[in-house]
């Protein structure tokens, strides 16, 4: 029987879930896949924690380079994640014609057309089902069953700490920080989770499915992005008054010429699929004009369901090896011809309801006022909630949810509402996605 060798860099959570994985189905794998598939090295910095899984001593290494220059290794798994020295042991694997599997979401977002032509221009095979949705077969799902698909959206909850957050605030009434220590607590949220809370993980994610659908460039920077820390229990309370949900959405539309790209908090009716997906799942919609939507949901983290989409990967790329298919399907998704530069829309651009939640003092005329303001920037009020009297001489909470007006005159509303001697403290926006 042939055999795939395999060469990992990065021994961690992830790297261990995927050799756990491989230690008890290989036999399964072999039956799949035609042929055995046997892991030569295992680099890592600190090779003397145990990670649980049983691993031959001459298998373990310090040195990436025994692995990238191994002669005998196909394909090469990165797990290490970041930018480098992730990025430079890629491009030197793919130098040495060897294949990729990687799970690094940042690298492929900041540094994807490198990597991307590298893979071309050598006519390897690069696989990366796990850089977005964990276990949720999303890429290769764009890269080969939506390969017909003219898509007018897509997007979704693509991290799992986010949600479980906000999943215990709607579900369990906990604050925010009590929520977030709670999942730290569970391994659900990093020591520092900023890159989870703050969006910056699942601008990460939005960018890379932004390329495979549309078949454009995306500058990272160009991303609108805002995290969850600013979510408040009243937020929760509110929105389940209006017959919503928040979630961390990451937003991806073709708008005309322009690609709507963005990550934020947003309400979501609550009896849409999307406002149900609950702790750490993660959620994908597809949207097109012949489907209509699609939603993809599973577990998007985690040792085992990412170790799972890994393997997966190994075994996809492994066929084409042995097949003699390796380029089959370009890395991203369209033939590299037909890339082509859409501009991302400016988030000033866009239009949707809003949800704006303000204290004010408990005088009449307040309303007036502030419905004045709104209308002078031709955005007008769908539903108003009212509540308590101020009892501390902080002000009362107004609450407003507004019908769909562009982003730029919120914005512009919300500074001259601001500076009103009626408004207590700065007005709070939650974007309103009434889709899927």
């Amino acid at each position: 029987m042939k055999t795939i060798r395999l060469g990992l860099i990065g021994f961690g959570t992830v790297g261990a879930g995927m050799v756990k994985i491989l230690s008890q189905t290989n036999f399964l794998i072999e039956r799949r896949l035609g042929a055995a598939v046997k892991l030569v090295k295992i680099a890592d910095l600190d090779i003397k924690s145990d990670r649980g899984v049983p691993v031959a001593r001459n298998v373990l290494t310090t040195q990436a380079d025994e692995l990238l220059d191994h002669p005998e290794i196909d394909i090469v798994v990165e797990l290490i994640g970041g930018l480098e020295p992730a990025r430079s042991f890629i491009l030197k694997a793919l130098a040495n014609g060897k294949h990729v599997v990687t799970a690094n979401k940042a690298l492929l977002a900041k540094h994807g057309d490198e990597i991307f032509s590298a893979v071309e221009d050598k006519k390897l095979c690069l696989g990366y089902e796990a850089s977005v949705g964990g276990a949720i077969p999303i890429i290769r799902s764009l890269r080969e069953s939506f390969a017909a698909t003219r898509f007018k959206s897509i997007g979704g909850i693509v991290n799992g700490t986010a949600n479980y957050i906000l999943s215990q605030m709607s579900d369990s009434g906990r604050d925010f920080d009590t929520a977030l220590k709670e999942a730290q607590d569970k391994g659900f949220a990093e020591a520092d989770p900023t890159f989870d809370i703050e969006g910056t993980d699942s601008a990460h994610k939005v960018a890379i499915l932004t390329r495979l659908a549309y078949g454009t460039g995306v500058n990272f920077d160009d991303i609108y992005t805002e995290g969850i820390s600013g979510i408040t229990s009243e937020d929760i309370q509110y929105a389940g008054d209006f017959g919503y949900r928040i979630k961390l959405l990451a937003i991806s539309k073709m708008d005309g010429e322009a690609i709507d790209v963005r990550v934020h908090p947003a309400m979501i009716p609550a009896d849409k699929p999307l406002a149900n997906v609950g702790g750490v799942l993660n959620a994908v919609w597809v949207g097109d004009e012949w489907m209509e939507e699609n939603i993809l949901v599973g577990h998007g983290a985690g040792a085992l369901p990412t170790g799972c989409a890994v393997l997966g990967d190994v075994v996809e790329i492994g066929r084409n090896i042995l097949s003699g298919a390796c380029g089959r399907v370009p890395p991203l998704a369209f033939q590299r011809s037909a890339i082509k530069d859409i501009a991302i829309k400016n988030i000033s651009d866009i239009e949707c309801e809003y949800f704006l939640r303000l204290r004010v003092a408990d005088q009449p005329g307040v309303l007036s006022i502030i419905s004045g303001i709104l209308g002078e920037h031709s955005i007008s009020i769908k539903s108003v909630i009212q509540k308590d009297r101020d009892l501390d001489g902080n002000g009362v909470p107004l609450v407003l949810m507004t019908h769909k007006a562009q982003e730029k005159n919120i914005q512009e509303a919300l500074l001259k509402i601001n500076r009103q001697e009626v408004v207590c403290r700065e007005t709070h926006l939650i974007r309103v996605e009434n889709g899927s």
